[in-house]
């Protein structure tokens, strides 16, 4: 009989205190200290600029995988994935924090997104969004032409001796 696998379960998220503004902070205060960790629930990376059928294809792809959304940011294109980070504790803060990887230790709060909405050039959250876009942008995708193949290239088909299992 199968079992279902135990999925881990995280403890609910506690309330943070009132956000104040960046320059409300007392000294010895951290931003941190009033934020939900937004910064460890997704991750963003550079990908090429889309210029051909197959690469808005690829991104339709990315698309398609739900929790992904494709923005532009200052002319550069990028694919953000929405994911906790597994370390981010229930209190928003990271339980590894002294041993953290080095893209986090070299973050800072300086220009964090703290009090920041997100505003994009362009941001794509749908296969039919980037496809639209494609569309309007690209000229119109050629049809494949209706060949009979010849059948000198079909493949055999290939049947298993009697009694062979897998």
């Amino acid at each position: 009989m199968k079992t279902k696998p135990k999925t881990k379960s995280k403890p609910p998220l506690l309330p943070l205190p009132r956000k104040p503004r960046r320059d409300e902070l007392k000294p010895g205060e951290s931003l941190c200290d009033y934020c939900t960790g937004k910064c460890c629930r997704y991750f963003s990376t550079p990908i090429d600029e889309p210029t051909t059928w197959d690469d808005f294809d690829a991104i339709r792809w990315y698309l398609a995988h739900g929790q992904t959304m494709i923005y532009v940011h200052d002319e550069t294109w990028y694919l953000l994935v929405s994911s906790d980070c597994q370390y981010l504790l229930p209190d928003h803060r990271c339980a590894i924090y002294e041993d953290r990887p080095k893209i986090c230790r070299e973050y800072t709060t300086k220009d964090c997104e703290y009090d920041d909405e997100w505003s994009f050039e362009k941001a794509f959250e749908t296969p039919e969004q980037i496809w639209e876009y494609a569309d309007a942008l690209l000229p119109p995708r050629r049809q494949a032409k209706e060949k009979s193949k010849p059948t000198s290239t079909l493949l055999p088909i290939v049947t298993p001796p009697l009694g062979f299992q897998p």
